[in-house]
């Protein structure tokens, strides 16, 4: 499990923990399976690489739910979309060796993530990747969930294929996939 996973899983746990003498089982319950929820969401299982030149590998686990031919920046190349649901690992990988040339976070909306627009319009991390081959760009994507970006490498950093680069985690108001503003009143 990565470090962001106990941030987020401690204090269900604990507040489940502490309801427990006081008799409050469904509300503990409820806390300790948001807890367990949650360290699940946050997993990092070890991942054989191959070890075979020229080979891509998948940044997230995930529905491969597009592949298609595409022009980006005015070259040619394919668009391959992976759609990470609740239930898979969500930490993300580079897909190869190389070095990160650019890092663009691009702020955005929360759309579900397996609409169409999603790619352009939500809150997203694009890395460029110089590699061998050439250079590839992938990018991490937020979701209604999972509403938050994050990038453990920046410009210049040197990775190997399927070497961690950060994850989408859960984000603010995440139970309830909405953003709350506390208003303050006065007399």
């Amino acid at each position: 499990m990565v470090k962001d996973g106990f941030y987020f899983g401690l204090p269900p746990l604990f507040l489940g923990g502490m309801l427990i003498p006081f008799h409050w089982y469904l509300a503990a319950g409820f806390l300790i399976f948001l807890a367990a929820f949650v360290f699940y969401f946050f997993r990092n299982p070890e991942r054989d690489i191959p070890s075979e030149p020229g080979i891509v590998v998948s940044p997230g686990d995930g529905r491969v739910v597009v592949v298609r031919e595409e022009e980006n920046s005015g070259r040619a190349g394919k668009r391959i979309s992976i759609f990470l649901a609740v239930w898979n690992v969500h930490v993300n990988r580079s897909p190869a060796a190389g070095t990160i040339t650019k890092l663009e976070y691009k702020p955005g909306k929360f759309m579900a993530a397996w609409a169409e627009s999603a790619s352009l319009d939500n809150e997203q991390n694009i890395f460029v990747l110089a590699t061998s081959e050439g250079e590839m760009v992938f990018k991490q994507i937020a979701g209604w969930v999972a509403r938050r970006v994050v990038s453990w490498k920046k410009t210049g950093d040197t990775v190997r294929r399927g070497e961690l680069i950060g994850l989408v985690r859960l984000g603010h108001a995440w139970m309830c996939g909405c953003r709350w503003k506390p208003r303050f009143w006065s007399k």
